[in-house]
């Protein structure tokens, strides 16, 4: 009798440890599924890519958030300093900025769009999509692009290359939204 009790309890060990065991690796795959989800957000939404081929100002405006355009190229010195800025920035604000590269010489058609004078070139869009104030005080020096016709601001531009810290502080001037 006391064999067959021993059984009994080691086998009702041996099931309870793998029990344990299967939640415990269920637990792990799901956390790893969100995280697989959550980190390709923008390989599935190419609105959230940082680099573009196209541009639907519209759609990107709709999500309300503020948005940053870098216009530069593969090729250009300053564009390749603040490549890694964008990059780190993008992944960094998934979900609360829009970060878009553009190469104006893959992608000419999409600077004609914009008065691009020289590379690299960012836009600056506020959550509500319209351009940000130039009295926004971003700590950088911006040019206001007035609309003709109807006599409003079309864009805020900044031409030259920024830091991680600057466009951190224009993004908190665009509406960024602070985490709780």
């Amino acid at each position: 009798m006391d064999k067959d009790k021993r059984k009994s309890m080691s086998m009702k060990l041996i099931i309870v440890s793998i029990v344990i065991v299967a939640i415990f690796a269920i637990y792990v795959y799901k956390q790893q599924n969100i995280k697989s989800i959550n980190d390709d957000v923008a390989a599935v939404n190419s609105d959230f890519a940082l680099k573009t081929e196209t541009l639907d100002m519209e759609k990107l405006k709709s999500y309300g958030l503020p948005i940053l355009i870098d216009f530069g190229a593969d090729s250009c010195v300053p564009c390749k300093k603040m490549a890694p800025v964008l990059e780190k920035l993008n992944k960094k604000y998934q979900g609360k900025v829009i970060v878009k590269f553009v190469d104006v010489w893959k992608n000419p058609k999409l600077a004609e769009k914009f008065p691009v004078q020289l590379i690299p070139t960012q836009f600056f869009f506020n959550s509500d999509g319209s351009p940000l104030a130039q009295e926004a005080n971003p700590p950088f020096d911006v040019i206001g692009y007035i609309n003709q016709e109807t006599q409003e601001q079309a864009f805020t531009v900044h031409q030259g290359g920024l830091t991680e810290e600057q466009l951190e502080a224009a993004f908190k001037e665009m509406g960024l939204k602070q985490q709780d």
